[in-house]
């Protein structure tokens, strides 16, 4: 409610109206509109900003490691890089999608559901023409797969599903698991329309050829972990393996310099009881050992070494002669 002024008070702002004391502009009641943030309710937000950048940067690391393994598979420079990383409704992804398409369902074992690979139909086309021993050039053909396309296809998705497990390997161990192909996207409906996807697209290049890879992964999959894609915990945690290998290098630093018995023996030999009791200053015993050269040398009690026997100035000394091999039997 607005506060009601005196006689007195609206005198002395007319006076100082008049004298210019008061500008009228400053006594303007700020119209500016209000900025409204704009919120869909059939689309609501599930996925934290943070939680995007940290599945921008898995997809990276698979970017990396899929780019190399297709190098090597097609013998042919291949470019993949993240584009974008957003959240949107499953059918505005599925809608989007042409027909025919290239779609790896995927199970994303051990967690609940399923995902796609959505790769573009020239990439597709061209990295058979390449396995088939093409040049790879550009294929414009807008058809659906034959039988022997999808099974090298099939194939190549199958052995790349390891490189899915290390690209996540810092927030989950998974096991995914290659389903099938559909090249329809009315018959990949993995998910309800309204459901929540989180979608990473990448571009990738072979050649001269260029396309795009996209990764849908519905919100249902990600639930379960979502509380692990914090770039914060990823960072920490390569922080740990930095630490783990510090530690791995302190303890054989640690291992190197420790002492441990060395003992040399010249032979040995078999007696009785009764032989022992018999035994007096000035008996000679016979050892196994005829020339010398076959003693051993014992690390604790494993047989290292085998060596001659001999002398360094005033001190007895052993020379190895060899190493013990595999196989070899240890005399007790």
């Amino acid at each position: 409610m607005s506060e009601v002024l005196s006689q007195n008070e609206i005198d002395a702002l007319l006076n100082a109206l008049d004298t210019g004391e008061v500008d009228v502009s400053d006594m303007k009641e700020d119209t500016s509109e209000k900025k409204v943030k704009v919120y869909d309710f059939r689309n609501p937000k599930k996925i934290a900003k943070d939680q995007l950048r940290t599945l921008e940067i898995i997809n990276e690391n698979f970017g990396r490691l899929f780019q190399t393994f297709l190098s090597g598979h097609l013998r042919s420079p291949v470019q993949i890089s993240v584009l974008t990383v957003d959240q949107y409704a499953y059918s505005e992804f599925s809608n989007a999608i042409v027909n025919p398409a290239f779609l790896s369902i995927i199970d994303f074992n051990p967690l609940p559901g399923e995902i796609i690979i959505d790769i573009s139909s020239n990439i597709a086309f061209t990295v058979v023409d390449r396995l088939l021993g093409g040049v790879g050039e550009k294929v414009d053909e807008k058809r659906n797969f034959t039988e022997i396309e999808q099974t090298l296809l099939q194939n190549l998705m199958s052995k790349s599903m390891s490189l899915l497990s290390k690209a996540w390997e810092n927030v989950i161990e998974i096991n995914p698991i290659f389903k099938k192909i559909e090249t329809n996207p009315q018959f990949a409906q993995i998910v309800s329309p309204n459901e929540t996807i989180a979608l990473i697209t990448l571009s990738i290049s072979i050649g001269k050829v260029e396309g795009m890879i996209n990764f849908c992964i519905p919100h249902v999959v990600l639930e379960p972990i979502l509380e692990k894609l914090s770039t914060k915990l990823w960072f920490s945690r390569n922080e740990r393996k930095g630490t783990d290998n510090n530690n791995i290098n302190l303890i054989e630093k640690s291992l190197k310099s420790a002492k441990v018995e060395l003992k040399a023996e010249i032979g040995k030999s078999i007696l009785s009881v009764a032989e022992i009791q018999g035994l007096s200053q000035g008996d000679v015993i016979e050892l196994d050992n005829f020339d010398g050269n076959n003693s051993r040398i014992k690390i604790g009690t494993n047989l290292k070494f085998y060596c001659e026997p001999g002398s360094i100035g005033n001190n007895i000394a052993v020379k190895i002669t060899s190493v013990k091999r595999e196989g070899d039997e240890e005399d007790e």
